[in-house]
Parts: structure tokens; sequence; C-alpha cells
């Protein structure tokens, strides 16, 4: 059995500074206001619920005697840790996001943040996907990052335009069949 001056019970602030990513130099973090409210959802989800259960929990397992064999209080401590960890993660994140509405759009007939493009590939599959932020994208919503290979292809242009994806497979060709906001 290791002694439990040799195990390490808590982490540090210092321990998750460089924890979340950067942005590139010169290139933004925008988010539309839907993607800052889930991410706000997130943190108050964590911080009023997740947090004080796991430390009600941890409590009573600290109570039932031995730690080192409590798996209780073991899994609780490391559950706290992650929920810690999230939290910082999501408060950063949340404080250098630039929110883009993009119903405030000017020019709707291109393609810019936060447009709801339909375009059909080469091999004439026809494809839906929302612009968003780094923060927001979810796949399975069809939502893909502003800075995603896709994207960036399709950032300016019109309805009926024909645009070149560079992707580790190669190029392939899109067209642009629908935009709306």
């Amino acid at each position: 059995m290791m002694s439990k001056a040799f195990t390490r019970e808590t982490e540090t602030e210092a321990d998750f500074e460089d924890e979340v990513p950067a942005t590139v130099a010169g290139v933004k973090n925008y988010i539309t206001p839907e993607g800052l409210q889930r991410l706000k959802d997130e943190f108050t989800q964590l911080q009023s619920v997740e947090r004080p259960k796991t430390v009600e929990i941890v409590a009573w397992a600290a109570g039932n005697g031995d730690r080192s064999e409590n798996g209780d209080y073991i899994y609780g401590k490391k559950r706290l840790r992650e929920i810690d960890h999230r939290m910082r993660f999501l408060r950063k994140r949340m404080e250098i996001a630039e929110v883009v509405d993009p119903n405030q759009q000017k020019h709707k007939e291109r393609v810019y943040f936060g447009a709801t493009v339909t375009y059909l590939t080469e091999r004439e599959e026809e494809r839906t996907v929302r612009i968003v932020g780094v923060d927001e994208a979810r796949s399975e919503a069809q939502e893909i990052s502003w800075v995603s290979p896709v994207a960036r292809a399709l950032l300016s242009a019109s309805e009926g335009d024909s645009v070149e994806v560079h992707t580790p497979k190669g190029v392939e060709r899109l067209e642009v069949l629908k935009i709306r906001y």
C-alpha cells in the first residue's frame, strides 16, 4: 500500500494554465448568441447542480474512514477535478468569445458566419451545414466551425458559386445551392 504522503489529491490552478486552446494570432473566437447561451447553460449546470452534488458525495465518503480504498471518495475527488477543469475551460472561452448575431447580417446573398448553407458535392450528394464558432460546432446538428476547410471554402460564396475545398484527400469542388440565415 502506498503512503498518503506520495499521493496527490488536489490539482492547483497552475496545473490547468495552458489547457485552454489559444486562438491563432489574429483570429477571433466568434460565437453565435445561441452558442454562447449553451456554454453559459453548461457552466450554470455544473456550478449549481453537478458540483454541489459531487461535493456532498465526497464529504459523505470522507466521513466513512479510510480514504485510500474508498471508491466513492476517490471517484468523487476525480469527478470534482473534472468539473472544476470544465468550468475553468468554459469561463475562459466565454471571456474571449466575440458574439456575432447572424440575424444582423446585411449581405444575406453571401455566405458569412452563422449562415446555413446547402451545397452539392462532386459525388452529387446534397449537404446542409450551419457555419458557427469553434466552441459551438456539433457534427450531429450539422454545425461546422468557421475555421474548418469546408466553411473556409464556402465563406463569401453566393448561390450558384462553385468553390474548392482543400482536404487531406485532395481538392473537391462544391456548388452552393442555397443560403439562409
